[in-house]
């Protein structure tokens, strides 16, 4: 059995790439990823808008989340379009 339509284990179409080389398949990854950064970096505006995306999109399509995420990871050096990290 699959991931509800309203489960934080629906996954991404597409990993999202990190610096360390693992990724985040879900919208749980991407959750507790957010949580765990630095207080500096969670409560930076790139990051509040994907916290704000994830709890909209929860039961929504994945790939505006997903979206946001990617536009909090460009903070890290992440390139938005490919996911490419220079570390």
């Amino acid at each position: 059995m699959g991931p509800t339509e309203r489960s934080w284990a629906r996954a991404f179409d597409d990993p999202i790439p990190l610096l360390d080389g693992g990724e985040l398949r879900t919208l749980r990854d991407a959750a507790l990823y957010i949580t765990k950064l630095p207080k500096i970096e969670h409560d930076a505006p790139e990051w509040r808008a994907a916290i704000e995306a994830l709890m909209a999109e929860h039961g929504g399509p994945t790939v505006f989340a997903r979206i946001v995420v990617m536009r909090g990871r460009e903070s890290e050096g992440c390139a938005f379009i490919t996911g490419d990290c220079r570390g």
